[in-house]
């Protein structure tokens, strides 16, 4: 899942982002208001955590206009704790309000909990085929076996069963799971899908991930194998 941190402050800024990371989130990172709502209105997030006094432009702000083109989630987390600011947060938009300081294990369950409740309609497990994902456990099974997953292959068969049927461009697979701008001289989309095709494919019929020429990758049961 991916996330948007609009903070100015580099120390907290750096120490969300880090933490996300770790936790398996991609993490994109902006210091001022004008490049968040730029990033908010043109990136696909899950979710915005949004400080509300901002450089170029407030948090305030930010929120209504992006409220006017998306419904991506946001959660405030900032210094200004009055229930005033809370009450305002919440009636412009926001999802949740958490104030600063803030303890991480407490943002990371609200985190969490914004995303379900982001979600309604997507259970704990992803099904394919006879393919399972289980979101909770973070493990993979088909036709009842195991399948041993490292975290960027479990964040690249999520992404891939999230979006069953559609194909997905390198690039956008690129800034998903590995956060970062697809460069044609690299293989590393490539070389994740061979191995996460060895995994989840090369002992099991139907094959599931299927390469469409010129345009990227797509996870899908077939009929017939058309592509490889």
């Amino acid at each position: 899942m991916r996330i948007l941190i609009v903070e100015d402050e580099l120390k907290t800024g750096s120490y969300l982002r880090k933490g996300l990371k770790e936790a398996g989130y991609v993490v994109d990172w902006v210091e001022d208001g004008i490049s968040g709502q730029h990033q908010a209105e043109t990136e696909e997030y899950d979710l915005v955590i949004l400080d509300v006094m901002l450089p170029g432009q407030n948090g305030w702000t930010l929120l209504q206009n992006l409220r006017r083109k998306k419904s991506t989630p946001v959660l405030f987390l900032t210094a200004r704790d009055d229930v005033g600011d809370r009450i305002k947060g919440l009636e412009l938009g926001a999802d949740d309000y958490l104030a600063k300081p803030f303890d991480f294990v407490e943002l990371t369950a609200r985190v969490k909990s914004i995303l379900r409740r982001g979600r309604p309609r997507e259970s704990d497990t992803l099904r394919v085929s006879d393919l399972e994902l289980d979101l909770i456990r973070r493990k993979a099974t088909r036709q009842g076996d195991t399948i041993i997953l490292t975290a960027k292959e479990f964040a690249l068969l999520w992404l891939l069963m999230r979006r069953e049927g559609e194909i997905l461009p390198r690039a956008t697979i690129a800034s998903h799971v590995w956060d970062m701008n697809f460069n044609s001289d690299t293989n590393v989309v490539d070389s994740a899908i061979r191995r996460l095709r060895s995994k989840v494919d090369d002992a099991y019929e139907p094959k599931l991930i299927h390469t469409v020429r010129g345009m990227g990758y797509v996870l899908e049961e077939r009929q017939m194998e058309n592509a490889c």
